[in-house]
């Protein structure tokens, strides 16, 4: 068999309705669509129209809060970490921040600041500065034998 050759089943699709094109067809001059209106027209959706019933979004209480400002942060992994040392991205004898991070390609905007999380494994003795970190991530930092700065500490 030859890809030129593929051909769906027979009878597996069926040839698409030729809408107004006259009488004889039986889908001319309106094509199923009856007569006027709304529902005659193109374009339209009548979505969460319930026939004249309050809709449910209305006869539903409005429930929560989306908070307009949030705190983004973006998350770097100890495993990415440890790799970008070991490629010679990050150098171990500085600190590492979020300058440093965003020179070694780990993001192009640190929005509200960079948070560590624990995931993978790091080997090599740094020294950390950022926004947030982790429970497990703290640990793990400190069980390598470096040190991690957070702001509340900076300050």
């Amino acid at each position: 068999m030859k890809l030129n050759e593929l051909r769906d089943n027979a009878g597996a699709a069926r040839k698409k309705k030729r809408l107004g094109r006259g009488i004889g067809s039986g889908k001319g001059k309106t094509s199923g669509k009856g007569v006027k209106g709304q529902k005659a027209r193109t374009g339209i959706a009548v979505a969460g129209f319930e026939g004249g019933q309050m809709p449910i979004y209305r006869r539903l209480p409005k429930r929560g809060f989306t908070n307009p400002f949030p705190t983004e942060y973006v998350a770097v992994n100890l495993g990415a970490l440890q790799k970008a040392v070991e490629a010679g991205r990050l150098d171990s004898a500085k600190p590492v921040n979020a300058e440093s991070l965003k020179a070694a390609g780990f993001f192009k905007d640190a929005k509200d600041g960079v948070k560590l999380l624990a995931k993978g494994e790091l080997k090599t003795k740094l020294t950390i500065e950022v926004a947030q970190a982790s429970a497990a991530a703290k640990d793990a930092v400190e069980k390598s034998g470096g040190k991690l700065v957070l702001p509340a500490q900076a300050a």
